[in-house]
Protein backbone atom coordinates (compact mmCIF):
# COMPACT_ATOMS: atom_id res chain seq x y z
CA UNK A 1 0.00 0.00 0.00
CA UNK A 2 1.68 3.56 -0.92
CA UNK A 3 1.90 5.90 1.65
CA UNK A 4 -0.10 8.95 1.94
CA UNK A 5 1.94 12.16 0.87
CA UNK A 6 1.24 15.38 1.77
CA UNK A 7 3.30 18.33 -0.07
CA UNK A 8 3.54 22.06 1.09
CA UNK A 9 2.09 24.38 3.93
CA UNK A 10 -0.55 22.16 5.20
CA UNK A 11 2.05 18.92 5.16
CA UNK A 12 2.68 19.68 9.18
CA UNK A 13 -0.98 20.67 10.36
CA UNK A 14 -1.61 17.06 8.42
CA UNK A 15 1.58 15.65 10.66
CA UNK A 16 0.00 16.87 13.79
CA UNK A 17 -3.97 15.39 13.11
CA UNK A 18 -2.06 12.09 12.68
CA UNK A 19 -0.03 12.12 15.76
CA UNK A 20 -3.15 13.28 17.97
CA UNK A 21 -5.15 10.59 17.25
CA UNK A 22 -6.54 8.32 20.11
CA UNK A 23 -4.45 5.21 18.55
CA UNK A 24 -1.47 6.69 19.08
CA UNK A 25 0.10 5.70 22.20
CA UNK A 26 3.52 8.19 22.43
CA UNK A 27 5.48 9.72 19.54
CA UNK A 28 9.35 9.49 19.02
CA UNK A 29 11.16 12.06 16.78
CA UNK A 30 14.17 10.45 15.11
CA UNK A 31 16.62 13.35 14.02
CA UNK A 32 20.77 13.80 13.51
CA UNK A 33 22.24 16.49 14.89
CA UNK A 34 21.83 19.02 12.85
CA UNK A 35 17.93 18.37 12.05
CA UNK A 36 17.51 18.42 15.85
CA UNK A 37 19.07 22.03 15.33
CA UNK A 38 17.86 23.62 12.61
CA UNK A 39 15.02 21.72 11.35
CA UNK A 40 12.97 20.29 14.88
CA UNK A 41 12.12 23.88 16.12
CA UNK A 42 9.88 24.22 12.83
CA UNK A 43 8.46 20.50 13.41
CA UNK A 44 7.76 21.16 17.34
CA UNK A 45 4.28 23.20 17.30
CA UNK A 46 2.93 20.27 15.49
CA UNK A 47 4.42 17.80 17.95
CA UNK A 48 2.32 16.26 21.27
CA UNK A 49 4.14 17.85 24.66
CA UNK A 50 5.36 14.60 25.93
CA UNK A 51 7.34 13.40 22.56
CA UNK A 52 10.39 11.56 23.34
CA UNK A 53 13.32 12.83 20.48
CA UNK A 54 15.81 10.15 19.57
CA UNK A 55 19.15 12.17 18.96
CA UNK A 56 21.85 9.99 16.19
CA UNK A 57 25.08 11.45 14.79
CA UNK A 58 24.91 12.73 11.34
CA UNK A 59 26.16 11.75 8.26
CA UNK A 60 26.58 8.15 6.01
CA UNK A 61 29.19 6.55 8.71
CA UNK A 62 26.68 6.50 11.36
CA UNK A 63 24.03 4.15 8.90
CA UNK A 64 24.98 0.81 10.65
CA UNK A 65 23.07 -1.49 13.06
CA UNK A 66 25.40 0.28 15.82
CA UNK A 67 23.49 3.32 15.43
CA UNK A 68 20.23 0.65 15.22
CA UNK A 69 20.63 -0.67 18.33
CA UNK A 70 20.68 2.76 20.15
CA UNK A 71 17.59 3.77 18.56
CA UNK A 72 16.13 0.35 19.79
CA UNK A 73 17.37 0.69 23.14
CA UNK A 74 15.65 4.06 23.61
CA UNK A 75 12.86 3.03 22.41
CA UNK A 76 12.57 -0.11 24.71
CA UNK A 77 14.03 2.59 27.54
CA UNK A 78 10.73 4.33 27.02
CA UNK A 79 8.43 1.27 26.93
CA UNK A 80 7.04 2.83 23.33
CA UNK A 81 4.97 -0.01 22.10
CA UNK A 82 3.46 -0.86 19.00
CA UNK A 83 0.86 1.40 19.24
CA UNK A 84 3.82 4.19 19.02
CA UNK A 85 5.03 6.28 16.23
CA UNK A 86 8.20 7.16 15.19
CA UNK A 87 8.67 10.58 12.87
CA UNK A 88 12.13 10.48 10.77
CA UNK A 89 12.95 14.26 10.58
CA UNK A 90 16.00 14.27 8.41
CA UNK A 91 17.70 12.88 4.73
CA UNK A 92 18.07 9.97 3.47
CA UNK A 93 19.94 8.61 6.32
CA UNK A 94 17.48 9.40 8.88
CA UNK A 95 14.46 7.90 6.27
CA UNK A 96 16.54 4.44 5.78
CA UNK A 97 17.71 4.06 9.15
CA UNK A 98 14.86 5.01 11.05
CA UNK A 99 12.60 3.22 8.77
CA UNK A 100 14.51 -0.39 9.00
CA UNK A 101 14.53 0.74 13.01
CA UNK A 102 10.35 0.96 13.06
CA UNK A 103 10.28 -2.23 10.94
CA UNK A 104 11.95 -4.61 12.90
CA UNK A 105 11.18 -3.15 16.64
CA UNK A 106 8.59 -5.24 17.83
CA UNK A 107 8.11 -7.43 14.93
CA UNK A 108 6.83 -3.22 13.43
CA UNK A 109 5.54 -0.18 14.58
CA UNK A 110 4.29 2.72 12.53
CA UNK A 111 6.86 5.29 11.35
CA UNK A 112 5.80 8.75 9.28
CA UNK A 113 8.87 10.43 7.34
CA UNK A 114 9.38 14.38 7.24
CA UNK A 115 12.33 14.56 5.35
CA UNK A 116 14.02 17.70 4.92
CA UNK A 117 16.50 17.42 2.05
CA UNK A 118 16.05 17.73 -1.46
CA UNK A 119 17.24 14.34 -2.10
CA UNK A 120 15.04 12.48 0.96
CA UNK A 121 11.99 14.60 -0.83
CA UNK A 122 11.95 13.50 -3.73
CA UNK A 123 13.46 9.68 -3.38
CA UNK A 124 14.57 8.35 0.15
CA UNK A 125 11.43 9.19 1.74
CA UNK A 126 9.00 7.87 -1.00
CA UNK A 127 8.32 4.32 -2.36
CA UNK A 128 9.06 2.05 0.91
CA UNK A 129 12.68 1.25 0.77
CA UNK A 130 14.54 0.95 4.38
CA UNK A 131 17.85 0.04 5.07
CA UNK A 132 21.03 0.47 6.72
CA UNK A 133 25.02 0.40 5.29
CA UNK A 134 26.93 -3.00 6.52
CA UNK A 135 30.80 -4.21 6.93
CA UNK A 136 31.23 -1.29 3.81
CA UNK A 137 28.55 -1.85 1.25
CA UNK A 138 25.46 0.84 1.08
CA UNK A 139 22.15 -0.34 1.80
CA UNK A 140 23.57 -4.40 2.51
CA UNK A 141 20.99 -4.40 5.26
CA UNK A 142 16.99 -3.82 4.55
CA UNK A 143 13.22 -4.23 4.30
CA UNK A 144 10.75 -3.11 2.08
CA UNK A 145 8.16 -1.42 4.21
CA UNK A 146 6.40 2.11 3.32
CA UNK A 147 5.81 4.57 5.88
CA UNK A 148 2.31 5.06 6.67
CA UNK A 149 2.45 9.02 5.55
CA UNK A 150 5.41 11.34 4.25
CA UNK A 151 4.91 15.02 4.65
CA UNK A 152 7.29 17.24 2.42
CA UNK A 153 7.48 20.61 3.93
CA UNK A 154 9.74 22.52 0.95
CA UNK A 155 10.77 25.48 3.65
CA UNK A 156 13.02 22.76 4.89
CA UNK A 157 14.99 23.50 1.99
CA UNK A 158 16.37 26.73 3.35
CA UNK A 159 18.41 24.86 5.95
CA UNK A 160 20.54 23.17 3.30
CA UNK A 161 23.82 24.58 1.78
CA UNK A 162 23.98 24.54 -2.14
CA UNK A 163 26.11 21.12 -2.00
CA UNK A 164 22.96 19.66 -0.22
CA UNK A 165 20.33 20.85 -2.57
CA UNK A 166 22.72 19.51 -5.43
CA UNK A 167 23.19 16.29 -4.03
CA UNK A 168 19.64 15.78 -4.21
CA UNK A 169 19.06 17.56 -7.84
CA UNK A 170 21.04 14.15 -9.03
CA UNK A 171 17.97 12.32 -8.02
CA UNK A 172 15.53 14.36 -9.46
CA UNK A 173 17.51 14.20 -13.07
CA UNK A 174 18.25 10.70 -12.75
CA UNK A 175 14.17 10.46 -12.93
CA UNK A 176 13.91 12.71 -16.28
CA UNK A 177 16.65 10.65 -17.77
CA UNK A 178 15.37 7.41 -17.05
CA UNK A 179 11.23 8.40 -18.02
CA UNK A 180 11.07 11.96 -19.13
CA UNK A 181 13.01 13.44 -21.76
CA UNK A 182 11.58 16.88 -22.12
CA UNK A 183 11.85 17.88 -18.40
CA UNK A 184 15.69 17.13 -19.01
CA UNK A 185 16.21 19.12 -22.12
CA UNK A 186 13.87 21.72 -21.06
CA UNK A 187 15.97 22.09 -17.74
CA UNK A 188 19.62 21.83 -19.05
CA UNK A 189 18.64 25.07 -20.56
CA UNK A 190 17.43 26.79 -17.61
CA UNK A 191 20.00 25.30 -15.07
CA UNK A 192 19.42 24.27 -11.63
CA UNK A 193 20.09 27.17 -9.95
CA UNK A 194 16.74 29.30 -8.20
CA UNK A 195 14.12 26.70 -8.77
CA UNK A 196 10.85 26.71 -7.59
CA UNK A 197 11.24 23.43 -5.86
CA UNK A 198 7.67 22.52 -4.85
CA UNK A 199 6.55 21.54 -8.58
CA UNK A 200 9.71 19.94 -9.20
CA UNK A 201 9.54 17.61 -5.94
CA UNK A 202 5.61 16.90 -6.92
CA UNK A 203 6.61 15.98 -10.35
CA UNK A 204 10.03 13.82 -9.66
CA UNK A 205 7.47 11.96 -6.68
CA UNK A 206 4.69 11.55 -9.36
CA UNK A 207 7.25 9.99 -11.59
CA UNK A 208 8.79 7.72 -9.47
CA UNK A 209 5.22 6.56 -7.54
CA UNK A 210 3.98 5.64 -11.25
CA UNK A 211 6.95 2.87 -11.68
CA UNK A 212 7.00 1.61 -7.64
CA UNK A 213 3.65 0.83 -8.07
CA UNK A 214 3.66 -1.55 -11.04
CA UNK A 215 6.75 -3.46 -9.07
CA UNK A 216 7.06 -2.62 -5.46
CA UNK A 217 9.63 -5.36 -4.56
CA UNK A 218 12.00 -4.34 -7.23
CA UNK A 219 11.96 -7.63 -9.31
CA UNK A 220 11.43 -5.78 -12.90
CA UNK A 221 10.51 -1.90 -13.52
CA UNK A 222 11.81 -0.42 -10.57
CA UNK A 223 15.43 -1.35 -11.41
CA UNK A 224 14.92 1.69 -13.86
CA UNK A 225 15.56 3.87 -10.37
CA UNK A 226 18.57 2.41 -9.71
CA UNK A 227 20.36 4.22 -12.55
CA UNK A 228 23.75 6.35 -12.20
CA UNK A 229 23.69 3.90 -9.07
CA UNK A 230 26.03 0.68 -9.97
CA UNK A 231 28.71 2.83 -10.32
CA UNK A 232 27.44 5.77 -7.55
CA UNK A 233 27.15 2.92 -5.09
CA UNK A 234 30.26 1.31 -6.08
CA UNK A 235 32.07 4.70 -5.50
CA UNK A 236 30.54 6.05 -2.24
CA UNK A 237 31.20 2.86 -0.60
CA UNK A 238 34.80 2.65 -1.61
CA UNK A 239 34.96 6.48 -0.81
CA UNK A 240 33.00 6.07 2.66
CA UNK A 241 35.99 3.63 4.04
CA UNK A 242 38.53 6.12 3.06
CA UNK A 243 38.53 8.70 6.17
CA UNK A 244 38.61 12.07 4.66
CA UNK A 245 37.41 11.04 1.55
CA UNK A 246 33.89 10.87 1.99
CA UNK A 247 31.37 12.09 -0.58
CA UNK A 248 27.01 12.71 -0.38
CA UNK A 249 24.80 10.09 -2.01
CA UNK A 250 23.69 12.71 -4.83
CA UNK A 251 27.61 13.46 -5.70
CA UNK A 252 28.22 9.61 -6.32
CA UNK A 253 24.99 9.13 -8.15
CA UNK A 254 26.23 12.31 -10.50
CA UNK A 255 29.48 10.53 -11.21
CA UNK A 256 27.73 7.33 -11.84
CA UNK A 257 24.87 8.72 -14.22
CA UNK A 258 28.18 10.47 -16.69
CA UNK A 259 29.48 6.41 -16.41
CA UNK A 260 26.60 4.82 -16.82
CA UNK A 261 25.61 7.12 -19.77
CA UNK A 262 28.67 6.47 -21.63
CA UNK A 263 28.54 2.33 -20.81
CA UNK A 264 25.06 2.82 -22.57
CA UNK A 265 26.76 4.78 -25.58
CA UNK A 266 29.23 1.53 -25.81
CA UNK A 267 26.39 -0.34 -25.87
CA UNK A 268 24.96 1.26 -28.70
CA UNK A 269 22.02 2.20 -27.00
CA UNK A 270 22.19 6.13 -26.40
CA UNK A 271 23.61 8.31 -29.03
CA UNK A 272 27.05 10.38 -28.10
CA UNK A 273 25.48 13.93 -28.97
CA UNK A 274 23.23 12.64 -25.82
CA UNK A 275 25.76 11.22 -23.75
CA UNK A 276 27.45 15.16 -24.74
CA UNK A 277 24.28 17.02 -22.85
CA UNK A 278 24.74 14.62 -19.93
CA UNK A 279 27.64 15.13 -18.94
CA UNK A 280 28.32 19.11 -20.06
CA UNK A 281 24.53 19.61 -17.46
CA UNK A 282 26.18 17.09 -14.77
CA UNK A 283 29.70 18.65 -15.04
CA UNK A 284 28.36 22.23 -14.99
CA UNK A 285 26.92 21.69 -11.54
CA UNK A 286 28.99 19.23 -9.93
CA UNK A 287 32.89 18.57 -9.41
CA UNK A 288 34.60 16.05 -10.53
CA UNK A 289 34.87 13.04 -7.85
CA UNK A 290 38.53 12.86 -7.12
CA UNK A 291 39.85 9.28 -7.15
CA UNK A 292 43.42 7.86 -8.96
CA UNK A 293 43.55 5.47 -11.67
CA UNK A 294 45.12 2.71 -9.60
CA UNK A 295 41.64 2.79 -7.38
CA UNK A 296 39.21 1.86 -10.69
CA UNK A 297 39.61 -1.95 -10.51
CA UNK A 298 39.01 -1.76 -6.23
CA UNK A 299 36.33 0.53 -7.32
CA UNK A 300 34.38 -1.25 -10.12
CA UNK A 301 34.70 -4.74 -7.91
CA UNK A 302 32.65 -2.89 -5.38
CA UNK A 303 29.89 -3.68 -7.67
CA UNK A 304 29.74 -7.41 -7.55
CA UNK A 305 27.42 -6.49 -4.08
CA UNK A 306 24.93 -4.12 -5.83
CA UNK A 307 21.15 -5.85 -4.85
CA UNK A 308 20.11 -5.85 -8.52
CA UNK A 309 22.88 -8.26 -8.89
CA UNK A 310 21.92 -12.52 -10.14
CA UNK A 311 24.67 -14.47 -8.87
CA UNK A 312 28.02 -13.07 -10.28
CA UNK A 313 26.52 -11.16 -12.94
CA UNK A 314 26.31 -7.02 -12.36
CA UNK A 315 23.10 -6.21 -13.63
CA UNK A 316 23.17 -2.25 -14.14
CA UNK A 317 19.93 0.34 -15.96
CA UNK A 318 21.04 2.06 -18.83
CA UNK A 319 19.65 4.49 -21.34
CA UNK A 320 18.28 3.34 -24.36
CA UNK A 321 17.76 7.11 -25.58
CA UNK A 322 16.80 10.27 -23.21
CA UNK A 323 14.12 10.07 -21.40
CA UNK A 324 13.86 5.51 -21.78
CA UNK A 325 15.43 3.69 -18.80
CA UNK A 326 16.24 0.25 -19.63
CA UNK A 327 16.66 -2.61 -16.85
CA UNK A 328 18.66 -5.92 -16.57
CA UNK A 329 21.54 -4.87 -18.60
CA UNK A 330 24.39 -7.32 -17.91
CA UNK A 331 27.47 -5.24 -17.98
CA UNK A 332 31.10 -6.71 -16.14
CA UNK A 333 33.50 -5.44 -13.68
CA UNK A 334 36.15 -4.33 -16.59
CA UNK A 335 33.55 -2.29 -18.22
CA UNK A 336 32.63 -0.75 -15.14
CA UNK A 337 36.43 0.32 -14.59
CA UNK A 338 36.12 1.63 -18.15
CA UNK A 339 33.58 3.86 -17.74
CA UNK A 340 35.29 5.33 -14.65
CA UNK A 341 38.32 6.04 -16.38
CA UNK A 342 36.36 7.31 -19.15
CA UNK A 343 34.83 9.71 -16.17
CA UNK A 344 38.14 10.20 -14.54
CA UNK A 345 39.37 12.02 -17.72
CA UNK A 346 36.64 14.57 -18.03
Amino acid sequence: MNSTITIGPEALPALAELLYRPAVSRVFVLADNHTARHCLPLLEPQLPADYCLIEIPDGEEYKTLATCDKVWCQLTEQRADRHAVLVNLGGGVITDLGGFSAALYKRGIRFVHVPTTLLAQVDASVGGKTGIDFQGYKNQLGVFQEAAAVFIEPRFLDTLDPRQLKAGYAEVLKHWLIADADAFNTQRRLGWLNQDWAPIIQESIALKQRIVEQDPLEAGPRKLLNFGHTVGHALESYLLNQPGREILHGEAVAAGIVCESWLSVQRGLLEAEELEKIETFVMSIYERVPFILIETQTIAELALQDKKNRGKTINCTLLNGIGNGVFNQVVTVAEIAESLHYYHRL
